[in-house]
């Protein structure tokens, strides 16, 4: 028995088995499995799915597709956003004069 994937215990023979259920992305394999969804988030994992996946598929490596990234979410306190929408408030005067400063420059 071969680990995959360490953080969620996944297995060579689970990749294997959600290949020939149909699954051909590593996203699919992800979904079926959760080879990927641990703490490294498939930092070890995935150039281990993406060559089972081209070796069971007979496909380059090349041809498979990496998996759809997306940032991490986590719960924001209330006062960080308003905090956030003050600085950005205060700055904006500032932005807008520059701006308006390069464009008489452009114009003279």
């Amino acid at each position: 028995m071969k680990i995959v994937c360490r953080c969620q215990d996944v297995t060579e023979e689970e990749v294997v088995a959600a290949i020939r259920q149909g699954a051909t992305t590593v996203d699919e394999i992800k979904r079926l499995v959760r080879a990927g969804m641990g703490a490294c988030q498939g930092r070890t994992c995935r150039r281990l799915v993406s060559q089972i996946i081209s070796r069971e598929l007979g496909k380059p490596t090349s041809e498979i597709y990496p998996p759809t990234f997306r940032p991490p979410n986590l719960p924001v306190p209330f006062k960080h956003v308003m905090a956030e929408l003050e600085r950005q408030s205060k700055e904006k005067p500032r932005k807008t004069a520059k701006k308006g400063a390069k464009a008489n420059e452009e114009h003279i």
